[in-house]
């Protein structure tokens, strides 16, 4: 072998032994966890088990993951997730049918996870963990709880409207004086729970009407919530109907150049709906303990606070207060709504959405 050679493969050996030593030097070290996650949980993770969840989740992973990170840490229970959208998880799960491989299913709302419950796929909660959240935000199954909450807000721009100038419901959005200046999230997720509820308070025929006269007032489509509060805080359009937490990222991010606030409707409006996430075991799963250990873990006042102090949704779980930048919650908002009957629902109201005409806006 010529020397140059020997010489490589001796380097090579050493470097290899070295990071071999490296590795195994580092697997000795507690492991601890950080960014989002360390919020969350800040001492020295376990060792992980054999024992493993998979979750689907409809709710983002930048939200989700740092809470799974930390459960992992801190239980050593391994978790596998598929991330996507609420309904599409949904459906996938209805087309896996028994053979799916989900244990956790955590929806951005109840109408998706009614709508697998309508189907049998869900497995009824323990008492224990159901106990953790107010009656009105789990199912009367038993099949699913909150674990975190999401108002429906109107934000607009700050020099182009005052407080005092918006209107009294979202039912007002549709004169004169409001014509083309209002964005709409027509295909978000968000949207469509909550068109969901419209419909269900008030039936197809004012839900549509008052889609189809957004529409005819020149209301303009904007692909999901934190585009229309950021076309707002810069002028683009005048306000929008959009979930509450993404005005207070973006202006803690951005500062005083976002020039939007979030407007509360007045009592008892439908307009400022509390829309709950909701978390269901999946009938089929062998994993039942592991998955309502994942379910108490969203409801643990550590993750409680994370969700408010960190992403400024509001808590579900007994006796955690909410984020103190955040508004009371009204009337309407609580306890009012029968989350149950949401599942037959999203199906629907996406299709009154589409024909309205707004995803061409």
């Amino acid at each position: 072998m010529p020397r140059n050679s020997k010489r490589q493969s001796v380097i090579k050996g050493l470097l290899a032994l070295g990071i071999s030593f490296l590795l195994f030097s580092c697997g000795d070290d507690p492991k601890t966890l950080e960014g989002a996650a360390s919020t969350i949980f800040d001492g020295e993770c376990v060792n992980e088990t054999d024992e493993k969840i998979i979750v689907y989740s409809g709710r983002s992973e930048n939200l989700i993951l740092p809470v799974i990170e930390a459960f992992v840490c801190e239980t050593g229970i391994k978790v596998d997730t598929r991330w996507g959208s609420s309904t599409d998880m949904a459906l996938l799960i209805d087309e896996e049918g028994s053979k799916t491989q989900a244990d956790v299913f955590l929806s951005r709302s109840p109408g998706p996870v009614g709508y697998l419950d309508g189907k049998d796929y869900l497995k009824p909660i323990n008492t224990a963990v159901l106990d953790l959240v107010d009656d009105s935000m789990r199912s009367k199954n038993k099949t699913w709880i909150g674990f975190s909450g999401r108002q429906r807000v109107l934000v607009y721009n700050t020099d182009q409207f005052s407080e005092e100038t918006l209107p009294a419901s979202v039912f007002d959005l549709t004169s004169p004086e409001y014509q083309g200046k209002v964005a709409i999230p027509g295909s978000n997720g968000s949207f469509i729970d909550w068109f969901t509820i419209l419909i269900d308070q008030y039936g197809d025929t004012t839900a549509g009407e008052w889609i189809d006269q957004m529409v005819n007032n020149g209301a303009r489509y904007y692909p999901n919530n934190r585009s229309i509060v950021e076309a707002v805080g810069r002028g683009e359009i005048a306000m929008g109907l959009v979930n509450h937490y993404y005005n207070y990222k973006i202006s803690a991010a951005t500062g005083a150049e976002h020039k939007a606030n979030n407007y509360v409707f007045t009592d008892n409006d439908i307009g400022g709906t509390l829309i709950i996430s909701a978390a269901a075991v999946l009938e089929s799963t062998d994993n039942v303990d592991q998955a309502e250990d994942f379910l108490t873990y969203l409801l643990s006042a550590q993750v409680q606070s994370y969700f408010t102090e960190t992403t400024y949704e509001y808590p579900i779980a007994a006796g955690v207060q909410p984020n103190s930048a955040l508004s009371q919650l009204q009337a309407f908002e609580i306890g009012s709504i029968d989350f149950d009957s949401l599942g037959e629902g999203f199906e629907n109201a996406n299709r009154l959405v589409e024909s309205s005409g707004i995803l061409n806006q």
